[in-house]
């Protein structure tokens, strides 16, 4: 045996020979009753705690095995952390949880508590006003939001299936006999009789009963999708009956993150054709397939929940197209009925999503009295937005110490702190489990807790992670504490880390062998191991043999699912990144239009105090988006607006003025400046059920916080095929040109941050007629599909009137009123075309401040006989290629107006749309100059101008 490093085999070997030589107790002790005196777990719980602790273990030794051949592709494992399977134990299956990815142990144990196989006392009941509708707590500007009505979100279906085994002679997994394939470790121990026919053990449950799925292993999916609300834009409505699938899921009947299809919040491809055990790739079924947790529905024998949530785990490993959450493209924890949200890798990133989450939560629990009578005057017929999960429900949220020092963490302590301070109550529990590594990098000793102690706000608790019954105690306090006072807390966990990092971590390179005996003394596994059998619970050789049992059981699994399919080509894999469907989106904007037109007509025209937008006049491009506001929060009851000076001031243009005096501060709120933080609201609000339009109030400080774009908002329906999503409008005011006002961070105009992330749609629009229906496009997409949109605003757009000449007021608008809204739709990708002359001599293909000057230029060229096309590209993302390639070809000659930078900018894309779309005429790019935008005068040094464009369009013509 290895001494000095914690190698799987040593690990396995020393956990299982500390097992055996466990002492019994002096006499056996009655399962029902208390562990110890005074503890509120009996020692059948506490066992329920050792069989997930155990299954997490051996998923992390079968992910090392997996990768030792070449058929595993992720080993950060969880061993030194199964102490947060108390955490799970603590709370309900409702409460959703954002989980790091040492969290298996968490996971086991939630996938028993959500198929009813496991029972645990319940955290602290709520009572009174703390979790009513009570003037608890608010703050000066958010009344409460009471509700508390679950909602009924779609159908979910059957998740997973049973594989049959890889068609190779892979060794048992106990025996130590190797098979006629290549040389492999083994993973459970020394020989305990285990062999290929042994029949997994169910630790003693019962086998769930299958009559209540019988001929309920799918989910139908109508052919026309399905029906949307009446009372939102392409607010889908869920069919079906989730008890057909298994009985009450986890966070309500059929709850799902607020969307629409196969799943939480969205119509998983790949979820729908796994259903009842189908290949996400062929939809070929296997030997035993399971529903929602607790639903075993075919095949040769009943597996338990924890067997069912190794399946989950491991598929995940090696990457399987049947994987129920990611499909394959990625490993990470999550389960639409287990109300587990996926996260990515990126340190502490989810933190801000989980603050928002937790005030969306509340938000849509609680409702103001007078938000209700404006919501009535304002024509909601009662179909408001509802959390996908209970009422009282609180968020958990777990990361590592070394994330604590991450500016996402900081920014979600500080935000959910700033809130409380206010009077804003958001229930969420952080944990924080703390090993003392970043990796390599030690935590200095005693900075975690005094990090944790000092931030303001958030109530501190803390216990030994390797204690399972002083983890339980301490995560039932905490958590009954978030629930009753729906505060912020935070636990501290401390942790030991067994096995490195991960697979590839020599941690011999930087720990001492006495560091790393000291983890191996601190092994969880094995603490609780020592609490059952001093307690008479279990004797160390039933407990040795429940270990070897579920071990076997996890290696079969293991050995089952690597002959199960991959993602096998590109279309597999970017299926669910932003799904488009056009024709719906079309429909919810037709439907909008009708109800605003229809039945809501009268609540429409109070609300604008008798002068609806249509009959105001030509409207600028700010008083057309205001007006477009509007008119999407009249018809879609979820959507708020929130962000830096957006409610009292009205934006610092003007933009949103007058929203909050018409819709209340529940949807119209100012927040604290930090962007991070604005996005992670819009995230969790989002995934809440919310439709959230949070304000970037200038491009510049979108950097601050881009990666809730690209690494969290972008990446949910990547991670969860689906199931999970995060519909977005982040407004963006943005671009160059102000007179008399700027600099670099009032005049950014860089956009290459945003064009590569993949399914994020970015609309620009320039023109007041524009803004308004692609505003509504975005709002539209959003609810139907989930879509991810950045609305770029040009802000020396904002007020402008004229066009030509001073007083012509070319630049203005109508207001479209309802009845026209389907006829001037505007799909996303597709551009607008303005002939000028005879349009017949050059094409200028631009967007946002360059569609002006570029009608400009065309007006000097017409003047010199040349005729031009000015298409205004209107969507930077998705680019409208066939618009661009047929007006390009329809001359010949194309000038591409780009006012971002030249190297990055938009006009490369355009000119590599125009190579791959076969375009042989002549071509120039106009752009910025590579350069941050100074101040004054200076930037029309760096910018676009009128000039440069007619030029380029004289050199294009040879003139």
């Amino acid at each position: 045996m290895l001494s000095d490093v914690t190698t799987p085999q040593d690990l396995d070997d020393r956990l299982r020979e500390a097992l055996g030589a466990l002492a019994p107790a002096t006499r056996r002790a009655d399962p029902a009753e208390p562990v110890r005196d005074g503890s509120p777990l009996t020692g059948a719980q506490l066992l329920e705690l050792f069989d997930a602790q155990v299954t997490s273990r051996q998923l992390d030794l079968a992910a090392r095995w997996l990768r030792s051949f070449g058929e595993g592709f992720y080993t950060i494992g969880s061993a030194g952390h199964e102490g947060n399977a108390a955490v799970a134990a603590a709370l309900r299956p409702g409460d959703p949880a954002l989980l790091h990815y040492r969290s298996g142990a968490f996971y086991c144990l939630r996938a028993a508590q959500a198929a009813g196989e496991v029972a645990f006392p319940p955290a602290a009941a709520t009572t009174g006003d703390a979790v009513g509708g009570g003037e608890v707590g608010r703050g000066p500007d958010w009344p409460a939001a009471g509700g508390g009505e679950e909602g009924p979100g779609p159908d979910r279906p059957a998740v997973g299936g049973d594989a049959a085994g890889p068609g190779r002679d892979w060794p048992a997994a106990g025996g130590g006999e190797v098979g006629s394939g290549p040389d492999r470790p083994t993973v459970g121990g020394g020989g305990v009789g285990r062999g290929p026919d042994r029949p997994a053990a169910a630790g003693g449950r019962d086998a769930p009963d299958l009559a209540a799925l019988a001929g309920s292993a799918t989910v139908a999916e109508d052919p026309a999708g399905p029906a949307e609300g009446p009372a939102g834009l392409g607010n889908p409505a869920a069919s079906g009956d989730p008890a057909a699938l298994g009985g009450s899921l986890p966070g309500g009947e059929g709850a799902g993150p607020g969307g629409e299809g196969a799943g939480p919040g969205g119509e998983g491809t790949a979820a729908r054709s796994r259903a009842a055990g189908g290949s996400a790739s062929d939809g070929e079924s296997t030997a035993a397939g399971v529903g929602p947790f607790g639903a075993t529905v075919a095949g040769d024998g009943p597996e338990d929940a924890y067997a069912r949530a190794a399946r989950d785990v491991l598929r995940g490993v090696v990457a399987s197209a049947r994987e129920p959450i990611a499909g394959g493209r990625h490993k990470v924890f999550g389960h639409a009925d287990l109300a587990v949200v996926p996260t990515t890798s990126t340190i502490a990133s989810h933190l801000p999503r989980a603050v928002g989450m937790g005030l969306a939560l509340e938000r849509l629990r609680r409702r103001d009295p007078a938000a209700r009578r404006a919501a009535a005057r304002a024509g909601d017929d009662g179909a408001t937005p509802r959390s996908p999960w209970p009422p009282d429900a609180i968020v958990v949220c777990s990361f590592g110490d070394a994330s604590v020092n991450h500016a996402s963490a900081t920014a979600a302590f500080n935000t959910a702190g700033w809130y409380d301070h206010t009077g804003l109550r958001i229930p969420v529990l952080f944990v924080c489990e703390d090993n003392g590594l970043g990796i390599s990098v030690r935590s200095p000793g005693g900075w975690v807790e005094a990090t944790l102690r000092a931030k303001p706000g958030i109530r501190y608790f803390a216990a030994d992670g390797t204690d399972a019954i002083g983890a339980y105690e301490a995560a039932v306090e905490a958590a009954g504490w978030v629930r009753r006072h729906r505060r912020p807390a935070v636990l501290h966990l401390t942790t030991v880390r067994l096995m490195g990092h991960a697979g590839a971590d020599a941690e011999t390179a930087y720990r001492s062998p006495g560091e790393i005996a000291a983890d191996l003394a601190r092994d969880p596994v094995l603490a609780t191991a020592r609490l059952l059998a001093s307690a008479g619970v279990a004797t160390g050789e039933e407990l040795l043999a429940r270990y070897d049992e579920r071990g076997w059981q996890v290696r079969r699994i293991a050995e089952e699912v690597i002959g199960e399919p991959k993602l096998a080509s590109a279309a597999d894999v970017v299926a669910e990144i932003a799904p488009r469907r056009p024709a719906r989106v079309a429909r919810a904007v037709a439907d909008a239009a009708a109800r605003a037109g229809g039945p809501n007509a009268a609540a429409r025209l109070a609300a604008f105090g008798g002068r609806p937008p249509e009959s105001a006049g030509p409207l600028t491009l700010a008083q057309s988006i205001n007006a477009a506001l509007a008119d999407g929060m009249l018809d879609h009851p979820g959507v708020v607006v929130f962000g830096e000076d957006v409610a009292a001031k009205g934006g610092v243009y003007g933009v949103t003025k007058g929203l909050r005096d018409r819709f209340g501060p529940a949807r119209v709120f100012d927040t604290l400046l930090d962007e991070t933080s604005i996005l992670g609201l819009g995230l969790g609000a989002g995934l809440a059920g919310l439709l959230p339009v949070p304000e970037i109030q200038y491009l510049a400080y979108l950097h601050n916080a881009e990666d809730q774009l690209r690494g969290e908002a972008a990446t949910m329906r990547f991670f969860s095929s689906g199931a999970f999503r995060n519909p977005l409008v982040v407004r963006v005011a943005g671009l160059a040109y102000q007179e008399g006002f700027g600099g670099h961070f009032h005049n950014d105009n860089s956009l290459a941050v945003l064009r590569d992330v993949p399914g994020l749609v970015i609309a620009v629009p320039a023109r007041p007629d524009d803004a308004a229906p692609m505003l509504r496009t975005c709002l539209a997409s959003a609810a139907v599909d989930g879509s991810v949109c950045v609305f770029l605003e040009p802000i020396a757009l904002y007020h402008t009137r004229d066009l030509y000449a001073d007083g012509d007021g070319e630049w203005l608008a109508g207001y479209a009123e309802p009845g026209a809204w389907s006829g001037a739709h505007v799909p996303v990708g597709r551009a607008r075309v303005y002939g000028v002359g005879s349009a017949e001599d050059v094409t200028i293909i631009t967007f946002g401040n360059g569609v002006r000057m570029s009608l400009r230029a065309a007006a000097t060229l017409a003047d010199e006989g040349v005729g031009t096309r000015v298409v205004d590209l209107r969507w930077i993302a998705p680019l409208p290629v066939a618009d661009i390639v047929r007006e390009a070809s329809a001359t010949g000659r194309v000038l591409i107006v780009d006012e971002t930078r030249r190297s990055g900018g938009v006009g490369e894309g355009v000119i590599a749309a125009l190579v791959d779309g076969g375009y042989v005429g002549a071509a120039r790019r106009v752009a910025g100059v590579d350069s941050f935008v100074p101040l004054g005068p200076a930037a029309r040094q760096v910018l676009v101008s009128e000039e440069a464009i007619t030029q380029g369009a004289r050199t294009l013509l040879g003139r």
